[in-house]
Order: C-alpha cells, then structure tokens, then sequence
C-alpha cells in the first residue's frame, strides 16, 4: 500500500493526492509537517519538504517526480498522452505552474494568508516577474477545457490546486489578481475541474484540515 505523506493544506500534497485519486489506486495518509527534522522524515525526504510517498520500493520525494512514478507504475487510466512530444507538452505546462507561477506568488504568502507582511521590494519583484510569467502561460495553455487540450492530464492536478493560490495571493498582497488581469479566467476553470470527484475530494479534506487548524488556534 502506498502512503501519502505531508498534509491537505499543501498544494503540492494535493497535487499527488489527485493523481492517486484520478488513477483509482489504493493509498493511506500519514499526516508529516513541513520541515520536520525527525531523522525518519529526512530518510524519507532529505529537505524535510511535503509530501513525499512511501513505496514498497522505498520513498520517493518531489511532487513531480512522484506523479511520474505513478504514471509510470500505474499507466491506467492515463494522465499523460502516448504520444513523447505531446506527454513533454503536459510536463512543461505543468513545470510552468510548479516553479514560474506558485514559486514565484509564494513570496506572498506570508502576508496573503498567515498575517505577516511582505518588503515593498519583494512585492514590486514578484509582481514584474508574475505579470511576464503569466503572458508567458498564457501562450502555453489551451483551457479546451482542460490546461493541455481536450483531456485532463497531469497539468491539470497542478493547475487546480494552485492558480488559485496564485490569484488569491496577488490580489490579496498587490491589489490586483495578476492571473485575471492576464487573461487567464482562472476561477471558471477551477470550477469546471472542480465538478470532479478527485477535485471535490481534495477540496473537502483541505476545507475539513482548515476548519480542525482553526478550531485548535481558537482554544488557545
């Protein structure tokens, strides 16, 4: 049996949790904070970062690489088209996302989301280097009407769990939701993706993990 390791506020948790779900394959939970220096993390995922995946092969860290093993474990149903150039045009798309995009709108997070605040420095760099980056998106996706084409793949999983984050963090740190005014209509997306089952459970647990965070602040 394969285990999930990380936690359902992580993007990148969710990004694999929604391969694992799409391909129907049976996996526990096992719930690792981020950074953890527990000596088993570090034998599992030597930068401490989540999620990671234990195999009955061994562990493997790193979203991607994760969700390549998968796909190449568990072929059916397919994530990635057969075709080599057409499956490199996915893993671009969704490289895009990962490190151009939600890299990039991390740099906000601390004043989007945890009630830190953020160097006017950072936030003039993010946003020059979040408005090239999101044209550059813009070249690459199709949304027809899935990221890639006619098909959900891979891109997809990455997609769904972080333009919302990206568009959220940019209008909440500087004013302005750069995905939107890019021309990436990323919330009629989310929804449509939304309408699948992989989606909605992802979404309940992430929602479920927020309330239970919340809830344990508010004894405190």
């Amino acid at each position: 049996m394969l285990t999930l390791c990380g936690f359902p506020l992580s993007n990148y948790y969710n990004k694999v949790k929604m391969v694992l779900l799409e391909k129907g394959i049976p996996f526990d939970e096992q719930r690792v904070p981020a950074r953890s220096t527990d000596e088993a993390v570090l034998a599992c995922s030597p930068l401490g970062k989540v999620p990671f995946l234990r195999t009955e092969h061994g562990p493997l860290c790193e979203s991607q690489v994760i969700v390549d093993y998968l796909e190449a474990a568990y072929p059916e149903p397919p994530l990635l088209p057969v075709d080599p150039y057409a499956a490199a045009k996915v893993r671009e798309l969704a490289a895009f996302v990962d490190l151009h995009l939600e890299l990039v709108a991390r740099e906000l997070y601390a004043q989007a989301f945890f009630g830190g605040q953020v160097g006017d420095e950072v936030k003039a760099s993010v946003r020059k280097r979040l408005a090239r980056h999101v044209a550059g998106f813009r070249r690459l996706a199709k949304f027809s009407p899935y990221i890639a084409g006619d098909r959900f793949t891979q891109a997809d999983c990455a997609a769904f769990v972080s333009l919302p984050l990206v568009g959220m963090a940019s209008r909440i740190a500087l004013g302005e939701d750069l995905l939107a005014a890019g021309g990436i209509d990323w919330k009629s997306y989310v929804k449509r993706v939304g309408e699948r089952a992989s989606a909605q459970k992802v979404s309940a647990d992430r929602k479920a993990d927020e309330a239970a965070i919340a809830a344990g602040r508010s004894k405190h």
